[in-house]
């Protein structure tokens, strides 16, 4: 009697760095019901057109269809701002969009506030719920928000973080529009001093949460994203509980603690998403500068401004389970394993 086979796994393709060559800064990824992966950045222009949060999809993770505009009415409460940043879309169990952003509000001396809006399919139209999920702060402190729903619990947590302060949590309330009542934030992460710049961890943001083999890891990013002098790596913490306490690698080796870092190709890459592919290898969805044409003609008349687009890598996992890629790849790689659409 012959032994049964294991299942036949779609073939590999080939993909090369970018796999989306436009700005596409701070991306988030989901994969919908209809097959498709879908990516959200951040505000830019496109076309000669200025888009609130840009959305892209996929059926395999390189080749990208860019669909345009995801929320095409500004908030009343940020009617007047061009400072829309980091969207981290992800469905709710009922079956609509839950899509998590920062913005700067009406008045330009205001901290970033979070804000969420809802659409009932994944490239949208998303309708903000009215009213920032948290105001008040300085700079930009509320930024970059992700959710991440506990795989046992169900329990959904917020993430967010910058200004040169921690990465902080919090529990949302089950429809996601608002936090928890009575529930309180908790630091997961703090900024390391300003003497010790070299390691990255002085300004953190960009937090991603991905659980693999009982441990929950928090993937971020430090320091500066952009401009001439952008220098950018991503780093990471893990923990055995979602809300931590974490340990960051750097406490964990006594080294810097990042992950990926830029090389001669490309320049400050981070803010990534972490997707697993149907073999159970995990990659990494992120922005960098590409050496080659670093800026565009942005919003806002900044010309010359740092031109981000996305990058794809492997992630890979030592023996004692932490993650590691290196530098982004600059030639021809394995792509995902990705299921065939019914």
């Amino acid at each position: 009697m012959n032994a049964p086979q294991p299942a036949q796994l779609p073939p590999t393709g080939i993909y090369q760095n970018p796999v989306l060559d436009t700005d596409f800064p701070d991306p988030s990824v989901l994969l919908a019901p209809d097959g498709y992966y879908y990516a959200y950045a951040t505000q830019t222009r496109y076309q000669g057109q200025v888009i609130n949060f840009q959305v892209a999809r996929s059926l395999n993770l390189v080749d990208w269809e860019h669909l345009g505009e995801a929320l095409p009415h500004k908030p009343g409460w940020a009617a007047t701002s061009q400072r829309f940043w980091a969207p981290d879309v992800s469905r709710h169990p009922d079956g609509h969009y839950l899509l998590y952003y920062s913005a700067q509000p009406n008045d330009p001396l205001a901290g970033l506030c979070l804000g969420v809006a809802v659409a009932q399919q994944p490239a949208g139209p998303f309708v903000d719920s009215g009213q920032p999920l948290l105001a008040g702060g300085v700079g930009f402190e509320n930024i970059d928000p992700m959710r991440f729903v506990e795989p046992v619990t169900g329990r959904q947590l917020l993430f967010w973080g910058s200004g040169f302060g921690p990465l902080r949590v919090r529990p949302l309330a089950p429809d996601g529009l608002s936090f928890a009542p009575g529930s309180q934030e908790t630091v997961v992460i703090r900024p390391r001093l300003a003497s010790d710049y070299a390691s990255y961890g002085y300004l953190i943001e960009g937090s991603w949460v991905h659980y693999r083999a009982g441990w929950y890891y928090l993937f971020y990013s430090g320091d500066n994203c952009c401009g001439p002098d952008a220098r950018y790596a991503v780093l990471v913490a893990r923990a055995r509980t979602a809300t931590g306490p974490y340990e960051t690698l750097a406490a964990a080796t006594g080294t810097a603690g990042t992950i990926l870092s830029e090389n001669q190709r490309w320049q400050a890459p981070g803010h990534n998403c972490l997707v697993t592919d149907v073999a159970g290898q995990d990659w990494m969805l992120y922005h960098a500068i590409d050496r080659q044409q670093p800026t565009f003609d942005a919003i806002n008349d900044e010309q010359g401004y740092s031109r981000r687009v996305l990058l794809l890598d492997k992630v890979q996992y030592d023996e004692a389970g932490w993650p590691h890629i290196g530098t982004p790849s600059t030639a021809p790689q394995p792509a995902p394993q990705i299921a065939p659409v019914s």
